[in-house]
């Protein structure tokens, strides 16, 4: 689906990680993999260090605690806030939602709206997407956008394939409703048979947690994971990835009129930094364009990947002034979306580690 969208901005982005600090070198070495095999795979992937949050803090807690540093620095009162879109697959409560509980903890005025979007990697593009159509066409003055996850409750630490990719991290980025025409271009898919490539098997109506669903399986390899685990096919994810989303940035970089060497950055989600080298290439950007190494810090933040890039490598550009953008988002579902557009200036605060507590 194509949708251009003007009359809305986004005004500030901040971005709150897990406050435990994971090293892939110790992590691995502790489970008997070869300093050979680990150098290898951080050279390829980028596996370097990732973030995680510590007990009992949740994806609500990081974009609330990343909201509160946002309004406080922009000096916004909780009153002007008109709805808030909660991205996120690693909920509170399967009942009720993120967003009215975050609409709870703010205070926020019985006239704002509440609702989440249930997406992973591609869903702070789509949550975009929405916020702009509430400021755009239903005459919402302002729009929180919290999208996070804490991908690394759901991953067997005893599963190699997949434990070291997931970093923890909440975001929020406030939408603004402006006079200006100023055009931000979508390209929105799915591709729903190819739902089981990353899936949770265990945990929702269809397959109850019970006693079985944790009995672990191993596989030739050694991995191990339950049920209840995070679980993707690799190998078709990657096929899917490099399947779909060069044709969703082009096709939006066509609707914007955006050729790879006049725009400013191509920004990823950092589902790894071998991921985005190789889809930056094929679309005609170059490595100083799209940048990689925010993975290699934090790990794969999910739906918090791309607000994460951007607060990471643009702050001290974005905040002085407008830049041509492109991105896209993409995984689960599988869906991906793909943004193009002149962004900017906005707030930018730097990423911070949930604060711990004495």
């Amino acid at each position: 689906m194509h949708s251009p969208l003007s009359h809305f901005r986004i005004a500030g982005l901040a971005v709150t990680t897990g406050s435990i600090t994971r090293d892939f070198f110790a992590d691995g070495k502790a489970q008997g993999i070869s300093e050979e095999t680990l150098e290898r795979l951080s050279r390829t992937i980028g596996f370097k260090t990732r973030k995680v949050a510590g007990p009992k803090i949740t994806a609500l807690d990081l974009c609330e605690e990343a909201t509160h540093r946002l309004l406080d620095e922009m000096s916004i009162d909780c009153s002007s806030i008109d709805a808030v879109i909660f991205v996120t697959q690693t909920p509170d409560h399967s009942q009720p939602n993120n967003a009215s509980l975050l609409h709870g903890r703010l205070g926020l005025n019985k006239s704002a709206i509440a609702f989440d979007l249930s997406l992973g990697c591609s869903g702070w593009v789509y949550g975009l997407h929405q916020a702009g159509l509430l400021c755009a066409h239903a005459g919402f003055g302002r729009v929180l956008l919290c999208a996070g996850d804490t991908l690394s409750r759901l991953t067997n630490p005893h599963d190699r394939a997949i434990d070291p990719i997931f970093g923890d991290a909440g975001s929020v980025t406030l939408v603004e409703k402006t006079g200006e025409h100023s055009v931000t271009h979508f390209v929105l898919g799915a591709d729903g048979k190819g739902s089981s490539s990353v899936i949770v098997p265990a945990g929702g109506a269809r397959r109850p947690v019970s006693t079985e669903t944790r009995q672990e399986v191993k596989e030739p390899d050694g991995n191990r994971h339950h049920a209840e685990n995070l679980q993707m096919d690799g190998a078709e994810v990657f096929n899917f990835t490099l399947r779909e989303v060069p044709q969703a940035i082009q096709a939006v970089m066509k609707s914007a009129k955006f050729d790879a060497t006049d725009c400013d950055a191509l920004i990823l989600h950092q589902a790894n930094q071998f991921i985005v080298q190789t889809i930056a290439t094929k679309c005609g950007f170059n490595a100083a364009q799209a940048p990689a190494e925010t993975f290699t810090k934090f790990g794969n933040q999910s739906s918090a990947s791309i607000p994460a890039v951007l607060c990471d490598t643009l702050r001290g550009r974005l905040d002085q002034g407008s830049l041509k953008i492109v991105g896209c988002g993409f995984g689960v579902g599988l869906s991906w979306g793909a943004f193009a557009g002149e962004i900017g200036p906005l707030v930018l605060l730097p990423i911070q580690p949930y604060p711990e507590k004495e």
